[in-house]
């Protein structure tokens, strides 16, 4: 751990990988819903690529010593979900149609980059 590094607050661990799992369960719900599948009967089905890949990210990544950094955090975290998440989808026989695939990276990176971008705001103005 260098000089600058903070440990964080374990509640905030906690805080940002619910949040992280939430982002990730809403964008899979969303989608869902979207195309007027059922929303609760198939959210495991749509979300669990993600969830992995998510996982995946965290530990690779180990964002727990940074949990709520946008860009060395956020963006690694988020280019993992996406990557690992779609190819899980293709290795699974889910599908991975290039509309698909676009609008996951999108929503994916607003999610999992934004709060974090929205949460070092708040917290650089008090």
């Amino acid at each position: 751990m260098s000089a600058t590094a903070v440990s964080p607050r374990p509640a905030i661990l906690a805080l940002a990988a619910v949040i992280d799992v939430v982002a990730v369960l809403v964008f899979a719900a969303v989608g869902r819903a979207s195309h007027d599948e059922p929303v609760l009967a198939g959210l495991a089905l749509t979300a669990w690529p993600f969830l992995v890949a998510l996982a995946v990210g965290w530990v690779t990544l180990r964002a727990w010593r940074r949990p709520t950094a946008p860009l060395r955090t956020g963006v690694g975290v988020w280019l993992v979900t996406v990557a690992g998440g779609m190819l899980l989808r293709a290795v699974s026989g889910q599908g991975i149609a290039l509309a698909f695939v676009i609008v996951a990276t999108i929503v994916l990176f607003v999610f999992l980059v934004g709060w974090r971008g929205v949460a070092t705001l708040v917290r650089r103005r008090r």
